[in-house]
């Protein structure tokens, strides 16, 4: 294979101005007739510089991904023609094509269920099977989260035209947030017919549009444009993250000792530590831990035992603004400006997720002279922290549990 960097693809002419009549619904049957053959035309390479270009264009997100979905669509019978990407087996882009075909049989397994639970939403052992079948699906999640952060980190590096990926995470979105209401419908004892059906529809929708965009657009793409030592290296780093169905076997590995300086300890001011007790301290607290350069370049995560939020070492040396989907991005790049720019020292968050309770803390960085250099985040589970009462003594440690 050869090792060069995606290059933009030339856009026809036209394209561009076709795309914003269908985005914009501007008589839209009119401008199809007249671009019929411009739509019969488009490449993989073509579909990724032109979503970069709109995603440029500063539209309305839920607006921008409408359009594409409709352009996609018109685009499927080219896309599906073009050649597939030739893949070889058990390797990254592999893996995810056989997470895909099982994700889209269990998908196709369900059918049958949803057609039961309408003419029956009553029945108890549909809504049953069809909770149970849901919530497997729960764990494809997994699929885009080593998607977003160990394939998109690599297409970024070489592709020029990355924008595509923010609008693939929205959409990721999407179908969690559409997986949660469904199984949140279904656990109700009055089914809610008309909006299970429409969450429904629209998960499948995405889910399997979504599958078609990566092996038709992107595994094609990406395989003509990234080195094969890339390629290997992301199944590498997708080790800790799991993937959903179909799983490699990774061989036992030595584990990697961090280099030491001189003497075997360094010096921080209050106290000499070896590298191997500043990892260690690091991934024993009981927070997951990034830290994001003065250049917005990720440089470090911890490692604890349970991370609250996945991170793969491929986001290392990425810039933090590609680390967020497109809807939130904007408010971590105004707490990194304000830092920057000296107004703020931190801003703190909590949600909740599922059961648990998480507080996300970020803490501007600066040194001696009060120069700004990066900015560290601290998430930590409280949970257990906003059910403390009263006082607990040192001594009462064996005693009593919270």
């Amino acid at each position: 294979m050869s090792e060069f960097k995606k290059e933009r693809a030339q856009l026809p002419d036209g394209l561009i101005d076709f795309s914003l009549k269908i985005i914009k619904g501007e008589k839209p049957a009119e401008a199809v007739k007249a671009n019929q053959e411009l739509i019969d035309s488009v490449n993989p390479m073509q579909v990724i510089t032109l979503v970069d270009v709109l995603v440029g264009m500063n539209l309305p997100m839920p607006e921008l991904k409408s359009g594409i979905n409709k352009l996609l669509n018109l685009f499927f019978v080219a896309l599906d023609n073009y050649p597939d990407a030739v893949i070889e087996k058990d390797s990254f882009p592999d893996l995810l094509r056989r997470n895909n075909e099982e994700m889209d049989r269990r998908l196709k397994s369900m059918r049958p269920l949803i057609r039961k639970v309408n003419k029956n939403k009553h029945d108890p052992e549909t809504k049953k099977d069809l909770l149970e079948g849901f919530h497997g699906l729960m764990v494809f999640e997994n699929h885009y989260v080593i998607k977003e952060n160990v394939l998109f980190p690599v297409l970024e590096k070489y592709w020029p035209d990355y924008k595509c990926l923010q609008v693939m995470w929205s959409f990721h979105d999407d179908i969690r947030r559409n997986l949660k209401q469904i199984i949140s419908q279904l656990k109700k004892v009055e089914l809610d017919l008309a909006k299970f059906n429409k969450l429904a529809g629209d998960l499948f929708f995405n889910m399997l549009a979504i599958k078609f965009r990566e092996e038709k657009i992107l595994f094609p793409v990406m395989m003509q444009s990234i080195p094969l030592r890339e390629i290997k290296q992301m199944l590498t780093n997708s080790k800790d993250l799991q993937f959903p169905f179909i799983r490699p076997e990774f061989p036992g590995e030595d584990t990697i000792k961090p280099v030491e300086g001189p003497g075997g300890v360094l010096n921080l001011g209050t106290g000499m530590l070896t590298l191997e007790q500043i990892k260690m301290l690091f991934n024993h607290l009981p927070v997951d831990i990034t830290f994001v350069d003065e250049n917005n370049k990720v440089k470090y995560f911890s490692t604890p035992e349970k991370r609250i939020f996945p991170r793969s070492t491929g986001i290392i040396g990425r810039d933090v603004r590609n680390c967020h989907p497109p809807e939130s991005v904007h408010v971590v790049e105004d707490i990194i400006e304000e830092f920057r720019a000296g107004k703020q020292d931190k801003a703190t968050f909590w949600i909740k997720m599922g059961e648990v309770y998480v507080m996300i803390q970020y803490f501007a960085v600066r040194d001696e002279k009060n120069k700004y250099c990066g900015v560290v985040e601290v998430s930590q589970e409280i949970s257990e922290i906003r059910q403390i009462k009263g006082e607990r003594r040192l001594l009462e440690w064996k005693t009593e549990k919270f």
